[in-house]
């Protein structure tokens, strides 16, 4: 057979003698290695180079190497530092006891990543050393067909070894790892196909002005009662909250302030908090306004189980909310307008399909940093992309369990709220959705929140939103395959709204591009084509950030870290398909309450000067706590915490884009250079606020 020769890293020119080795086997095949390059400057490259001017350019080369090599040096230690730092003066992910993963499930998660490492690392030192040693395989142009096993005509055991490592790689590995990367980029292509549909359904229903609209608009005169001028049904306010002392004023406030007939309100406070100073504040604070003529009531559960669901499932067991016909909640951070009320539930009117109205929201601390602004543009696609979209073609969207008001009939229903997950929102509202009831998103109907502002609290966040919608699907798949809904309404809750959204995305946007793209810099005779690494992923943040088009020039940021919150959404979504510990615990996301300040005094203002004298010893009481909170606050030090599978992930991929750089792929390099340092700063708790 004609020799063959191999370029690792693609250069076409050879760099000196050839050494040809034949080896014999029933497959013969011939080997071509490049040796070390013995030629001199007389040769044709170095033709019009005199000794002077050679010795010039390698003392050029020198000094720029040293200096690459000094600001390495200086950069390596200034990390080992800020590690030693944050280990000496934080705490790593394992080290608290209301961790939202299970410890086993943790321990293996981390080993099998740090197993990766280890192995990238030692087929880093051995690439390297073979570099050095003149080899170049181009992985394009590698044809093994057949290594002999016995290394005769090689000089040294590495040479032997190398090789063999060759063939191995290229018959036994590279084809498994390219089947899981063509997998991986066929449900890739897949979900951009679906966000490419919502993006152009929001394109059209812009375009065309489509937008909800009830039937007959609400008359502002409630006395005339309900004869078709007028709509002031009985609706019941319910504000479910644990432990929330920085935001309970402010929801309380924006509730009591909603102008709706007061004889065809009330406001239910369930508070599920299990510190007695909350507890005694929220009471202070609910008496306030029960003083200033609030149809407002205090609950406390005693045996505070099924978190959010058994709150909610509890209060709707009071004998009095048979009197109600629809009920509004909002979390505690939630501060809904005081038109909330006037702009949602009309569309109940003369419509009795309709089951849900659910409001979108709006982010008083978006701009607070960089995780909040990264935040704020997935949740701004979420809301006006998938949640309009599918409002408005199907009337079926995953409730966001606040800022809604639900048809109580439509409750009952459905079966109730229910303590078998942590979503019991969306779970609420694909059992509504099996039983007929149609839903109404209103994009111009916002309501203002907060956003985590810390990365700790935002992962839990995240862990639990991913969890719960896999232990659902498992539950709910027997009861969508029974249900009497049409076969596209079934394939859209199984195929998109489960498994496309909830369950695919999680796992090859971690798949792809932690494991696999690492991989194939190691295994070159697996690829991945540019434009999965670069063209469609930006093509994607694209169309993810038109709806916060103020946020593009956080694109960037937003794809790398979107791909470094991978890790914790395939952990949780793998917690909760297969039901392990983690996927049952609820952590209440932490609150700054920075947007209570302004709101509570400018809503204070507005009272009338007598009742804001009957509430003058409460507010002293309040204003002592919160100075008393406010110097322990500042007095306490604040830490971060080390998350060690986003550090094995960043120096997996670090150690990727060196092996990258040796082979010159371009692209790769650059994507796994930033990548690893995103996922670098996520695992030191560089991202967003410190923890308190």
């Amino acid at each position: 057979m004609a020799p063959l020769s191999f370029d690792l890293w693609g250069k076409e020119s050879h760099r000196g003698t050839p050494v040809v080795i034949k080896m014999e086997n029933p497959n013969y095949s011939m080997v071509e290695l490049d040796g070390p390059d013995f030629t001199t400057s007389s040769g044709k490259d170095g033709r019009g180079k005199n000794a002077k001017q050679l010795t010039w350019v390698l003392l050029l080369k020198a000094h720029k190497a040293a200096g690459c090599l000094s600001w390495i040096a200086t950069a390596s230690m200034a990390l080992a530092s800020a590690v030693s730092r944050r280990v000496a003066a934080g705490k790593t992910d394992s080290d608290t006891g209301n961790e939202s993963e299970n410890p086993k499930v943790r321990r293996r998660f981390y080993s099998c990543i740090k197993l990766f490492l280890v192995l990238s690392v030692l087929l880093l030192a051995f690439e390297i050393a073979a570099y050095f040693k003149g080899w170049h395989f181009a992985a394009e142009r590698l044809q093994l067909q057949r290594l002999l096993r016995s290394p005769l005509g090689f000089v040294g055991v590495f040479d032997s070894l190398y090789l063999r490592w060759v063939f191995v790689r290229a018959e036994f590995l590279a084809p498994l790892l390219q089947f899981l990367a063509d997998v991986c980029v066929v449900l890739f292509l897949i979900q951009s196909v679906d966000r490419l549909i919502l993006c152009l359904g929001c394109l059209w229903i812009r375009f065309r002005k489509i937008r909800p609209v009830p039937k007959q608009p609400l008359r502002e005169d409630p006395e005339l009662g309900d004869d078709g001028l007028g709509f002031f049904p009985m609706v019941l306010v319910q504000i479910p909250m644990c432990n929330e002392k920085e935001v309970y004023q402010q929801s309380i406030a924006a509730v009591c302030n909603l102008d709706w007939p007061r004889s065809n309100m009330l406001i239910q406070i369930l508070d599920d908090s299990d510190d007695p100073i909350t507890q005694m504040l929220i009471k202070e604070e609910v008496l306030k306004w029960q003083q200033n003529g609030a149809r407002i009531v205090y609950r406390h559960r005693v045996i505070r189980d099924g978190y959010k669901a058994g709150n909610l499932k509890s209060a709707m067991n009071c004998s009095y909310v048979k009197d109600f016909e629809f009920v509004a909640i909002f979390d505690a951070d939630f501060q809904p307008s005081p038109d909330f009320l006037k702009k949602t539930v009309p569309h109940f009117k003369d419509n009795e399909e309709v089951g849900l109205v659910q409001a979108r929201w709006s982010f008083v601390n978006k701009d607070e940093n960089l995780l909040t602004r990264l935040q704020n543009i997935n949740l701004s696609f979420h809301f006006e992309v998938e949640q309009q979209v599918n409002g408005i073609f199907i009337n079926f969207f995953g409730f966001n369990g606040t800022a809604g008001v639900w048809r109580i009939k439509a409750l009952e229903d459905a079966g109730g709220w229910l303590e078998r997950t942590t979503v019991e929102d969306m779970d609420i509202a694909v059992r509504a959705h099996l039983h007929g009831w149609k839903f109404i998103f209103l994009n111009d109907v916002e309501c203002q929140c907060e956003l985590p502002e810390s990365y700790e609290a935002y992962r839990k966040q995240q862990h639990r939103w991913h969890s719960g919608p896999m232990q659902l699907f498992r539950l709910c798949l027997p009861d969508i395959i029974r249900s009497k809904i049409s076969f596209w309404k079934k394939a859209n809750l199984i195929f998109l709204f489960f498994l496309l959204r909830k369950l695919i995305l999680p796992f090859y946007s971690f798949t792809l591009f932690c494991i696999i793209l690492p991989m194939t810099m190691f295994v070159p005779e697996a690829e991945l084509p540019a434009w999965v690494v670069c063209y469609i992923p930006a093509t994607m943040s694209f169309l993810n950030i038109l709806p916060a088009p103020k946020s593009f020039p956080f694109i960037v940021p937003y794809l790398l870290f979107e791909n470094t919150m991978s890790v914790t959404k395939f952990n949780a979504m793998v917690s909760g398909l297969f039901q392990l510990g983690s996927a049952y615990e609820w952590v209440v996301t932490k609150k700054s309450g920075r947007s209570s300040e302004g709101d509570l005094v400018s809503l204070l203002e507005k009272e009338p000067k007598h009742q804001r004298k009957l509430s003058v010893p409460n507010l002293d009481f309040i204003m002592k706590e919160d100075s008393l909170q406010q110097k322990k606050r500042e007095s306490g030090k604040k830490h971060n915490r080390i998350y060690r599978k986003e550090l094995a992930l960043a120096f997996l991929l670090l150690t990727a884009s060196a092996r990258s750089l040796l082979s010159a792929q371009g692209i790769h390099f650059y994507f796994l250079l930033f990548q690893g340092i995103s996922f670098l700063l996520v695992g030191l708790d560089l991202i967003g606020e410190q923890i308190q």
